[in-house]
C-alpha cells in the first residue's frame, strides 16, 4: 500500500469505507458476469445479505472473505498481513550460521620412521 492510498484512506469514514468495499465486490461480481444469485449461492450466503454488503450498509468479515473467495479476489485483503521487519543486523544473526569445526580426515603417507643420518 502506497502512502498516497493511505491517506486517502485515513480520511474517510467507516461508513465511506464500506460503500467503497461495497462498490469494489460488485464491480468484480459485474465484470465476471455474474448475478447477485449466483454469487451469493456460491458464497453461501443470503442475495439480501449480498446486497447489503454492495451498498456497504452491512456486512460482516466472514461474509466479506467468502465472497471475495468465490470472486478469486482474496488477493485483495493481502496488504493486511502482518510481516515483522527485522533490522540489518537482526537479519544477519538470524542467517548467520555457526561455522562447526572442520577437521580434514587423516590422510596415508608414507610413513618414514626412520631417518638414518648419513653423517
Amino acid at each position: 500500500m502506497n502512502n498516497k492510498s493511505y491517506i486517502f484512506l485515513a480520511a474517510q469514514s467507516d461508513e465511506a469505507i464500506e460503500e467503497m468495499i461495497g462498490q469494489y465486490v460488485r464491480k468484480v461480481r459485474q465484470e465476471q458476469g455474474r448475478t447477485q444469485d449466483e454469487l451469493s449461492k456460491s458464497a453461501g450466503i443470503s442475495r439480501s445479505t449480498l446486497s447489503l454488503l454492495e451498498r456497504g450498509s452491512s456486512g460482516n468479515l466472514s461474509t466479506l472473505i467468502r465472497v471475495l473467495r468465490v470472486l478469486g479476489k482474496l488477493d485483495a485483503l493481502g496488504t493486511l498481513q502482518y510481516k515483522e521487519l527485522l533490522s540489518p543486523l537482526a537479519l544477519a544473526r538470524v542467517q548467520h550460521k555457526q561455522v562447526e569445526r572442520v577437521r580434514k580426515p587423516a590422510q596415508d603417507t608414507p610413513k618414514d620412521d626412520h631417518h638414518t643420518s648419513t653423517w
